[in-house]
């Protein structure tokens, strides 16, 4: 497993999962009574926090576009999807159910190395991406620049050689390290700079109405001084409910947003477990012991991740704590119920772990839109 946690612990999470892998059996034999008022019916529309604006006439082009994070997002925000790249073909298959007028390259032909990016100068206003982070993450043991993993050279390459007005990255916290100091400045910022005016900040899902504490360090860079003048870090839309500030909008916590009783306690979810890291296959959203503890105290069952919601519900986790489904875990990440994922339940908490939260993106893509319109 990716994280710390006592050898006890994770004898006791084994043991849980072979007698749930025997209950689901049961339940699949009919064994247990169904019962669809237990359903959970989620109170947050993600939709509603990032309205469909107006064509912006601003033209987008995704890379490690995975999931669809960052090109729902803007979308949502108004720009016009050129393209999308992804090696993996599930990625493709997933971007292509929802949007199948979308151009999507995926397989060999999304891997961003072998693309001959001169076909789109020119045709290109804005280029996003979130260029593999494992290499800077806990998880994946922070090799960094060592990492064969490492895909920012790749998505610097496209910039430079498309040249769009500006660009947006997104990564882990782990990348701004002290001990990664100079892999940002020589590895990023050196190549980038002479041709953009660059800034970076913090993003937490939470602070736009996501019901969950990932953070996220996101690049934006401008190739005009104006617009790099104009623009703005986006505002904070929510705050949580113990919150001092009386303006802006509550925050639901994880609970709430998933429409399940009240019992007294409520908190933002942890960071659900990012990628494909971890064991093979694994239908887990847990990443850490700290986040095991929160679980616990939201009664919510971190393992075991069904594939709908009518799964989940026909055999409960023996102690009594509400199990998840992929559309919960997706939710929790800030898509809407109409995005849809390909894949096995493995692979689709992949894509939702690797994506950036379509909200945090719209929120992004709004700013970088006004600035290049002043």
């Amino acid at each position: 497993m990716p994280y710390d946690i006592s050898q006890e612990k994770r004898d006791w999470y084994r043991e849980i999962s072979a007698r749930s892998r025997q209950r689901k059996k049961a339940a699949i034999r009919g064994e247990f009574q169904r019962d669809p008022s237990r359903i959970n019916k989620p109170v947050l529309d993600p939709n509603k926090l990032m309205p469909q604006q107006r064509q912006q006439d601003l033209r987008a082009m995704s890379l490690f576009s995975g999931g669809g994070g960052l090109d729902l997002g803007f979308e949502r925000a108004g720009f016009e999807h050129i393209a999308s790249f992804d090696a993996l073909e599930i990625c493709g298959d997933t971007l292509r159910r929802n949007r199948p007028q979308w151009k999507v390259f995926s397989g060999q032909y999304g891997d961003v190395t072998r693309v001959n990016w001169t076909a789109y100068k020119g045709t290109v206003d804005l280029i996003h991406g979130g260029p593999p982070c494992q290499p800077f993450s806990v998880a994946g043991r922070q090799s960094g620049s060592k990492d064969t993993r490492d895909m920012w050279p790749a998505f610097i390459d496209a910039v430079m050689s498309v040249k769009p007005d500006a660009f947006v990255a997104e990564n882990v916290p782990g990348l701004l390290d002290p001990k990664f100091n100079k892999y940002v400045h020589t590895a990023i910022l050196e190549p980038l700079e002479p041709s953009y005016h660059i800034a970076k900040f913090k993003a937490v899902a939470s602070d736009f109405g996501v019901p969950q504490v990932r953070k996220r360090i996101i690049f934006v860079g401008f190739r005009s001084p104006k617009a790099a003048k104009f623009f703005e870090i986006p505002q904070i839309t929510h705050f949580p409910n113990d919150s001092l500030f009386s303006s802006g909008r509550c925050a639901l916590g994880a609970r709430a947003a998933l429409g399940l009783d009240d019992i007294g306690f409520d908190c933002f979810a942890p960071t659900l477990r990012s990628g494909f890291t971890g064991p093979r296959k694994t239908t887990s959203i847990l990443n850490s012991k700290a986040s095991q503890k929160v679980w616990e105290k939201l009664l919510i069952w971190p393992n075991g991740v069904q594939k709908s919601r009518e799964e989940a519900v026909m055999f409960p986790p023996e102690n009594g704590h509400f199990r998840l489904s992929v559309q919960d875990c997706a939710l929790l990440q800030g898509f809407p119920e109409d995005w849809l994922f390909e894949g096995a339940v493995y692979q689709v908490l992949g894509q939702i772990g690797n994506s950036v939260c379509p909200p945090v993106s719209y929120a992004i893509a709004e700013s970088v839109a006004s600035a290049l319109r002043a």
